[in-house]
């Protein structure tokens, strides 16, 4: 059970070691692109290649849905970026259900563990699988893998790199199930931390923050949902900076221009901005955008 491009590397990591795949769950399809045609989600696109049976229940609550689910007989379920499941949908399988997440749980449980993690300053992240409860990403652990995270990485970067780690976990903790070698354990809840759904007007970029920690944000953001300011009225997301120690003084969010090079003072420093986006534009190194956009030193970022 899964959705978008995360949990592709999965799905095909299970095909490759020769699992028989009973059926994908996945999203309905849903318009897309400038025409707002339907499309099928990643996983489902899959699924097709494979000659795989698909449902794409519009609620998982439909006791249509477990009816089929049930018509299936499944051993095991796995899920990976799906939906939150109703107790009478992952207690069909024989051997239970279990969820890949893209953290080092307890930590970062939610919605949004990649991005909340890089905002954060972690240098080190990973993925978790465990049996679904009740509670959400609660369950009893199984396995864990952990990824180094690079001072540059953003969450794209760490995107792709957990999938693709993920999948390996998601093949050995289906093996571990069926040979009965994974003795799950349990979550230690004081060590628990919340990763929720980010909201637009959460991104909006703090300039009296120090300038690790607003690069931090950039990163964690990028590329979505991104981070944003801005200039005169109109909307910048920024998708790539660089810390630049030093220039304190001027008030937080001034604008320094130095020949291609921008700059956005923070509470402690500047901020160097490699890439952004102007309101309506496409994303853009800093030269490009100094080339076409009106903006000098001395203006404020909001």
């Amino acid at each position: 059970m899964g959705t978008p491009d995360f949990a592709v590397p999965s799905l095909e990591a299970l095909i490759a070691a020769g699992y028989p795949i009973a059926a994908v769950v996945t999203g309905v399809d849903k318009p897309r692109g400038r025409g707002q045609h339907l499309s099928p989600t990643p996983v489902k696109e899959v699924a097709l290649r494979h000659a795989i049976p698909l449902l794409q229940p519009p609620s998982v609550k439909d006791p249509g849905f477990a009816a089929s689910l049930r018509a299936y007989a499944p051993d095991l379920a796995v899920i990976v970026a799906y939906r939150i499941l109703p107790r009478d949908v992952f207690s069909i399988p024989v051997h239970g259900t279990f969820n890949l997440h893209a953290s080092l749980l307890p930590r970062y449980r939610g919605a949004a563990p990649i991005n909340w993690a890089i905002m954060n300053g972690e240098r080190e992240t990973g993925v978790t699988t465990f049996f679904l409860s009740d509670a959400v990403d609660t369950g009893e652990l199984l396995l864990t893998a952990t990824l180094a995270v690079g001072p540059d990485d953003d969450a794209g970067i760490v995107h792709d790199r957990l999938a693709s780690l993920g999948a390996r976990m998601v093949v050995e903790t289906v093996r571990g199930v069926e040979a009965g070698t994974i003795v799950p354990r349990p979550q230690d809840a004081a060590l628990a931390s919340p990763a929720p759904k980010i909201f637009r007007e959460q991104c909006r970029v703090s300039w009296n923050a120090p300038a690790e920690r607003i690069h931090n944000f950039v990163r964690g953001l990028s590329p979505h949902p991104a981070a944003w300011t801005t200039h005169r009225g109109r909307m910048l997301k920024l998708y790539r900076t660089r810390v630049k120690p030093g220039g304190q003084g001027n008030p937080p969010g001034t604008v320094y221009v130095n020949g291609q090079m921008l700059y956005a003072a923070s509470a402690d420093g500047h901020l160097e901005i490699l890439e952004l986006q102007q309101e309506g534009r496409r994303r853009m190194s800093a030269p490009e955008f100094l080339r076409g956009y009106s903006v000098a030193s001395g203006d404020l970022f909001e």
